[in-house]
């Protein structure tokens, strides 16, 4: 356990530094993003939970209102704990990019206010789809997360039915991430050159 920690804390540095360096990000975000949505996989979800990008990671921003003025339900997460105080996300479905606001992480997320609100909870059973950020992936569907926590303990409540999607800029990709067996893989990775399935990159 202690040097699994220790390699993934050097490969979050180098993950970081090569993400912070990533140009043209605008662009290569929004052609990620246009690649996820023309899946078939995406096509064909009702509810479809999109992290919303913030610093370094994939934008999400455009492809969240592209899909809100289509009429697709979107839900976005927030930061919250558990009974137990661990860091747990929450589910809050979207009506209007404007809803949201910067958060514990300067994130942009629902306030907390409005997180009990009628009509907007949505239960983890409804997510046909998750798109999931990451400072580091492998093309088998590793992935390497801040370090927090919050997406490894939500990822291991998902359902097998739930597909569970990360993008990354291509520099991002790494030949191997140390994982634990609590880890959830990613199903498909999405980078602006290419998209892997973990069941075929070998």
């Amino acid at each position: 356990m202690r040097q699994s920690l220790i390699d993934k804390n050097t490969v979050r540095v180098e993950a970081y530094e090569k993400r912070n360096k990533q140009s043209d990000k605008d662009a290569l975000s929004q052609l990620i993003c246009q690649k996820v949505i023309e899946q078939p996989s995406y096509q064909g979800a009702k509810t479809v939970m999109w992290y919303v990008g913030c610093r370094s990671e994939v934008r999400t921003q455009t492809i969240i209102k592209q899909e809100l003025s289509q009429g697709r339900r979107i839900v976005v997460p927030y930061c919250t704990q558990d009974d137990h105080g661990q860091n747990q996300l929450g589910l809050w479905q979207l009506s209007d990019f404007s809803e949201l606001v910067s958060g514990r992480w300067g994130i942009l997320e629902p306030p907390e206010s409005r997180w009990h609100e009628s009509g907007k909870q949505v239960a983890i059973e409804e997510l046909d789809l998750i798109i999931v950020p990451g400072v580091g992936f492998d093309r088998r569907g590793g992935r390497l997360g801040n370090g927090q926590g919050y997406y490894d303990n939500f990822l291991q409540q998902v359902s097998a039915a739930t597909r569970v999607q990360g993008v990354c800029f291509e520099s991002q990709l790494f030949d191997f991430i140390p994982m634990e067996e609590t880890d959830v893989p990613m199903d498909f990775v999405f980078t602006q050159s290419a998209i892997y399935h973990r069941e075929l990159s070998f």
